[in-house]
């Protein structure tokens, strides 16, 4: 027998066996590249036009809009670092930024993004040690807040163009989503307020199910206790929320810094319920990124605020250029050099399933083996 035939044989035993649907990976891969060269074609002609009025723009307010973004998504990592940090979980600023600049660009760029997004964020923080429970209650937290701070962005907008509507409908609406967070800060801090409630729904929904009062109880204790490693303080909660309306302000700054570079000087109230009316409806997931739902709202509110339709035009170019492509851009980046390789990755594995199982025993049948002496 050849002295090489072990070897080969060990190489083999080291190669990982490839799994029975290895190549599901490339098919997704392939459909995003082709989901994201479909995209580039379809607005190939506003970024041929966005490019010459930024060759033609004042490039001091370009690098202002630049700015703004980036700090618009800084903030995001902040809130998650808060509210991460009230649960005992502590993030690094790069880690928590990066893993927002890829979570971006699967929710701006892919069909269906948005819950791509929140998958793939809730997965960074399980491998950053957040239990099921706090990455899902930091999520549902953190868009609380942002709900609230468009909300009140808008008011204010809407106060300082002198709306001669009735803001009451959207001040009860401002003040119930005002009720939620502060009811949520409660229940964080004293998870024991909904253990009672908890208990007897439990009850009452097993009597339907006929099955005895006390099934599933024992998950709901254990998810309340997990819910009891969140100490989030009034402090905290608005330390949150003041990253939360920052990050809707530095994005009104970058649409302002956008309308500036193109010459045009329109009212700032004007620019912020534009903003804020354009964000609503590009919320509502009918195209990735809210693509030509966006312009559609963003450009009449830009020529109601002051400004020409050219000037208009060539403002939402450049604000969508450096919003949306160039930020989605840095997105793809970051995600395909530091998340690509964490899908082996598994946060719910336990650390009995890390422990190295020592090797069996497998004689070599032409070898002869002596007994084992008995003791």
């Amino acid at each position: 027998m050849s002295h090489d035939a072990p070897a080969r044989d060990a190489r083999s035993q080291e190669r990982p066996a490839r799994g029975k649907y290895w190549w599901l990976r490339w098919v997704i891969l392939g459909v995003a590249v082709i989901v994201l060269a479909v995209e580039l074609t379809l607005v190939w002609d506003q970024l041929a036009k966005a490019w010459r009025s930024v060759y033609s723009a004042n490039w001091w307010w370009v690098l202002v809009a630049i700015v703004a973004a980036m700090s618009s998504m800084h903030s995001f990592a902040q809130i998650q670092r808060t509210l991460l940090r009230s649960a005992g979980v502590t993030v690094k600023q790069w880690r928590s930024e990066a893993a927002f600049y890829a979570g971006n660009a699967l929710s701006t760029t892919l069909p269906g993004g948005p819950v791509l997004s929140a998958t793939f964020i809730y997965r960074q923080q399980r491998i950053w040690g957040a239990s099921p429970v706090v990455a899902s209650w930091q999520l549902v937290m953190s868009g609380a807040l942002q709900v609230v701070g468009l909300a009140l962005l808008g008011l204010g907008g809407a106060f300082m163009l002198g709306a001669s509507k009735n803001p009451l409908s959207l001040i009860f609406s401002l003040g119930g989503f005002l009720a939620l967070i502060v009811l949520a800060q409660a229940v964080a801090t004293r998870p024991e307020l909904i253990d009672g409630i908890g208990v007897r729904l439990l009850s009452w929904f097993n009597s339907l199910r006929g099955k005895p009062a006390d099934t599933g109880l024992h998950k709901w204790r254990e998810t309340l206790s997990q819910l009891e490693s969140v100490s989030l303080s009034r402090r905290e909660l608005g330390v949150a929320f003041g990253w939360s309306l920052f990050n809707w302000i530095a994005d009104v700054g970058c649409l302002l810094a956008a309308c500036y570079a193109t010459g045009g000087h329109p009212s700032i109230a004007g620019v912020t319920v534009a903003y804020a009316a354009a964000r609503a409806v590009g919320s509502i997931p009918l195209m990735p990124g809210g693509l030509l739902v966006v312009e559609a709202v963003l450009v009449p509110g830009l020529v109601s605020s002051g400004m020409t339709l050219a000037s208009a035009i060539s403002a939402m170019l450049i604000y969508r250029l450096v919003s949306w492509i160039f930020i989605s851009a840095i997105g793809w980046v970051v995600f395909f050099f530091m998340f690509r390789t964490e899908k082996d990755i598994d946060p719910d594995a336990t650390d009995d399933d890390n422990v190295e199982q020592p090797a069996q025993f497998s004689p070599d049948p032409e070898v002869r083996h002596e007994p084992e002496p008995e003791t």
